[in-house]
């Protein structure tokens, strides 16, 4: 069996205890090197053989699954944050598929969330935004243009942008070409919940200068969007004494 796990944002307490267990017991572990903590493997059996993912291709981690497979043996894929996310995790399913290998998936935290703990971020507050959108920028692996990031952010809702921290300049070119205000608010958050996690406000007007002068370049998240800010939000209806719920009767 397969097991694709999710490790989590970066702290390696993050991960699920169904990911770690499952973890604790792999006789064969492929692990996201270039970005995943290494303190996970800790976890690991000291019998356990060890794969680092970022030296391989797709073949290469294929072949390893296929021998561990004709082994009997149980292998972990540890994929970085929730793999659904950014994580070429369908490839490799298909090719398992392909071959008849069976394979199990185990949700991680993702970054996303990770770096909205960070900063104690709600990212739907009523009244200013009540949609996420995950995106990136176009960079060698190509966005479709209907997803273009000055398409989407003419929507005005949160965004959190993955892979896009080393092009920040041209991301703060397409949010003003969207019309998004210099004033809106961005959070920039490089290695979400690791020990050298750094937190920067700024705006999508500094957006560039910020990260240059905080020397941030890749492995960051950069969020978009007057939720960063929070301010000028409703109070939620859910615990208004007003309010009627199922559990609740509300007052006037």
């Amino acid at each position: 069996m397969i097991y694709f796990i999710g490790a989590g944002p970066g702290a390696a307490d993050l991960i699920t205890v169904r990911g770690q267990k499952l973890l604790e017991s792999a006789d064969v572990v492929i692990w996201a090197g270039s970005l995943v903590n290494e303190e996970l493997l800790k976890f690991c059996r000291k019998d356990a053989e060890i794969h680092n993912s970022a030296m391989m291709t797709l073949e290469d981690v294929l072949k390893v699954m296929q021998k561990a497979e004709k082994s009997g043996k149980n292998t972990v894929r540890l994929h970085t944050g929730d793999p659904c996310i950014y994580g070429a995790i369908r490839e490799q399913m298909d090719e398992l598929d392909k071959i008849g290998i069976k394979y199990e998936s185990v949700p991680g935290v993702s970054s996303f969330c990770g770096a909205a703990s960070s900063l104690n971020l709600e990212y739907t507050l009523p009244n200013v935004s009540q949609s996420v959108i995950i995106t990136r920028l176009a960079g060698r692996t190509d966005v479709p243009e209907k997803e273009s990031l000055r398409s989407l952010a003419q929507h005005n809702s949160t965004m959190v942008l993955f892979l896009s921290s080393g092009m920040t300049e041209k991301v703060q070119g397409e949010l003003l070409s969207a019309g998004l205000s210099p004033e809106t608010p961005v959070a920039l958050v490089y290695k979400a919940t690791w020990a050298d996690e750094k937190k920067v406000i700024c705006t999508v007007g500094t957006l560039a200068e910020s990260a240059k002068t905080n020397g941030i370049s890749k492995t960051a998240l950069i969020i978009v969007g007057e939720a960063v800010s929070h301010t000028n939000y409703e109070r939620s209806k859910l615990y208004d004494p007003a309010f009627t719920t199922e559990f609740r009767k509300g007052g006037s």
